[in-house]
């Protein structure tokens, strides 16, 4: 069911139909809530462990009927004919091995980390795995959104340069500019989180989680390793962009090849940073694992800069603008040092503390970002607007 389930978004996404696709898995969450909220009170762990497994079941089916009403009209009449997409099976075929590679990079890094974080002491793993809960949630929110985005937009262009239709030819500039337009938003969302993880990492982790016998030393210790997260995100969400414009140009290999290169340096500098580094300047191993999060940032830097240049060298110059880039950081800082001042001068509860310093942050941040007309915001406004007036 979750494979029929990204058909459907692999269907929507090509008509340029994204919010049912992506909206699809809240279902999917909120049955498996739902089915923990029913039969939760009074069970055991195990009884609870299999419950959520059948919520799990029924939510994958919902992310399925969430989509089909936009799925279906989309099909026409649907009739097998082997013959005739026997080329294009082939193609994708011939493309799925090397996606699945690039595009599991994370995960394989992720998996790595983990297995050296099991060789620091007790609760490296755990504290780890609390810190890519939110490491990947700008990455999957502004990252891979951004890049499932255009993706259609730029395999179609690429598609009619050479299919001989009245739609105008692409050229290197087009392509150019709808990556370069892409990274621009990426790096307005992900540049303030990487800020925020880095500097007030500790409320965001205090307000998800402590409590119980996760207290506020153990906060501290799941800080240390979004800190080091935030070294590397930026690369790794542009990377996912880089990654789409390849795809278009109908080349999978290129993106494999560099991310068996980052996949070597996360397994390289990770042990180093992690392993071989703390004790060797007197640290305590355990925050060896902070070391793990900043040796794959550097790993995702790497990658990140082979496929600008690999692309470059084809098409022409891409990227962001550093002055651009200053000008966001600028205000992530900004909007850190007043978040850092009220952080300071409460002296209230993790959750009443990261209700005020969070909100601060973000409106110091955009409210700059209004000010200084940044183009990625008054776009995102105008668009909220036009929806809602589309509406009325």
């Amino acid at each position: 069911m979750l494979v029929m389930s990204a058909w459907c978004l692999g269907v929507l996404n090509s008509h340029h139909r994204f919010f049912a696709s992506y909206a699809a898995p809240v279902a999917w969450n909120l049955a498996i809530i739902a089915v923990l909220l029913l039969y939760g009170p009074g069970a055991s762990q195990q009884r609870l462990a299999i419950d959520a497994a059948w919520g799990s079941v029924l939510g994958a089916l919902l992310q399925i009927l969430v989509q089909l009403p936009q799925t279906m009209p989309l099909l026409g009449p649907l009739r097998l004919h082997f013959v005739r997409v026997h080329a294009e099976l082939r193609i994708v075929f011939n493309n799925l091995l090397p996606v699945i590679g690039s595009r599991g990079v994370a995960q394989v890094s992720g998996y790595i980390d983990n297995l050296l974080a099991s060789l620091l002491p007790t609760g490296a793993v755990a504290a780890l795995n609390y810190a890519q809960i939110l490491y990947l949630l700008p990455i999957s929110l502004f990252g891979m959104s951004v890049a499932a985005a255009e993706l259609p937009a730029m395999s179609r262009a690429t598609v009619s340069a050479t299919s001989g239709t009245d739609v105008a030819p692409i050229t290197a500039e087009i392509l150019r500019a709808r990556l370069n337009a892409g990274l621009r938003q990426i790096s307005f969302l992900v540049v303030p989180s990487a800020a925020a993880f880095l500097f007030i990492g500790d409320v965001i982790v205090a307000l998800l989680f402590e409590s119980g016998e996760f207290v506020h030393r153990d906060a501290i210790y799941v800080w240390s390793i979004l800190a080091g997260s935030a070294v590397g995100m930026l690369a790794a969400t542009m990377s996912r962009l880089y990654n789409s414009t390849y795809y278009a140009l109908s080349d999978t290999r290129t993106p494999l090849r560099f991310a068996l290169v980052r996949v070597t340096l996360t397994l390289v500098l990770g042990y180093l940073c992690a392993i071989v580094l703390p004790p060797a300047v007197g640290v305590a191993r355990r925050w060896g694992v902070a070391g793990l999060s900043a040796s794959a940032g550097i790993a995702a830097w790497v990658e990140f800069s082979l496929l600008r240049w690999k692309l470059n060298r084809r098409l022409g110059s891409t990227g962001l603008d550093r002055s651009y880039l200053v000008r966001l950081w600028g205000m992530a800082l900004a909007a850190s040092t007043a978040a850092l001042a009220v952080r300071f001068s409460l002296h209230t509860g993790p959750r009443l503390t990261a209700l005020a310093v969070i909100p601060v942050y973000g409106v110091i941040y955009l409210g700059l970002a209004y000010w200084l007309r940044v183009p990625e915001l008054t776009r995102l406004i105008g668009h909220a607007f036009a929806r809602f007036e589309l509406r009325r």
